[in-house]
């Protein structure tokens, strides 16, 4: 048994108790699960599948966060400083925050080519509204990619005879997580130690786009699952989650992960603002190993 799966089992009788906490788990079903990431027509359902409260234990990752890394858990805390003003303006994050991303994603990997190609700002509030291109917080747990839709997501941003060359080799796709402005009050991010995630409970779901299908993962309950969270994360604080890993070697290679409601969060607390970058990662063949 590792440090971590140590530590947490062991919360409970030290300082440092772990809070409990609901998150929504899919039931198991014959049919495949669907999402319209629009509007879908008329009659049409927004998703299905039935999804399961269950209160679950989660830790605060700070006390291990030495012990974190995307390779054993799936995710880990760094620190970046940005120049960016404003995370709601789309054209300043593309100009500004991609490039610091892809220097902070080489920087913590080792690899040799970053191509970020996506980004969503997460703003309960606002989305209400229907403003600034906000959205609501993912309160279902998923991960963004499966088996299928990893490979597939550098066919979409490279071109093909290159696409072809990187998929011979290591490649990743990680999740670039901060607070637009900090510190986070509400509704932060639970991830989950992906060494704790039984194949079994992997549910591949269908993404549904106006121009294509894409795939994710919801996945069913286990009681096995080590969650954790980072408390009052403020600007600085980055979240860098594996959500693919083509080495199929015992690394991690998904992370669950699902926002929840914090219950020592204060009654008056700000909504969470948070901006979260998608990236693809590629090594050179001799770093493959």
């Amino acid at each position: 048994m590792d440090r971590i799966s140590e530590s947490h089992e062991a919360a409970g009788n030290r300082a440092g108790i772990p809070i409990e906490a609901s998150l929504n788990y899919i039931e198991p079903n014959s049919e495949k699960p669907v999402y319209y990431a629009y509007e879908p027509p008329a009659g049409t359902p927004r998703s299905t599948g039935k999804f399961v409260a269950h209160n679950v234990p989660i830790r605060n990752a700070r006390e291990v966060v030495r012990d974190l890394s995307l390779d054993k858990q799936g995710f880990q805390l760094t620190h970046q400083e940005t120049a960016v003003r404003d995370f709601y303006d789309q054209n300043e994050v593309k100009t500004t925050y991609y490039p610091e991303v892809e220097r902070l994603l080489k920087e913590a990997t080792g690899a040799e080519k970053v191509v970020v190609f996506d980004h969503q700002v997460r703003n309960a509030e606002l989305a209400k509204r229907g403003e600034k291109n906000a959205r609501e917080y993912g309160r279902a747990v998923h991960n963004d990619y499966t088996a299928k839709s990893g490979p597939r997501r550098v066919r979409d941003h490279l071109p093909p005879a290159e696409a072809e060359a990187r998929l011979q080799n290591r490649f990743a796709e990680i999740n670039v997580w901060r607070p637009i402005r900090g510190p986070i009050e509400s509704t932060p991010l639970a991830v989950c130690d992906s060494s704790s995630i039984d194949p079994e409970d992997f549910v591949a779901s269908d993404l549904v786009y106006r121009d294509k299908v894409g795939e994710t993962y919801r996945f069913t309950y286990n009681p096995n699952h080590r969650w954790f969270y980072f408390p009052r994360l403020e600007k600085n604080e980055v979240i860098l989650l594996k959500c693919y890993d083509s080495k199929e070697d015992g690394r991690a290679r998904f992370t669950a992960h699902s926002a929840f409601e914090d219950p020592t969060s204060a009654h008056d607390a700000a909504p969470r603002e948070s901006i979260e970058v998608r990236a693809l990662v590629f090594w050179p063949a001799e770093k493959s190993a």
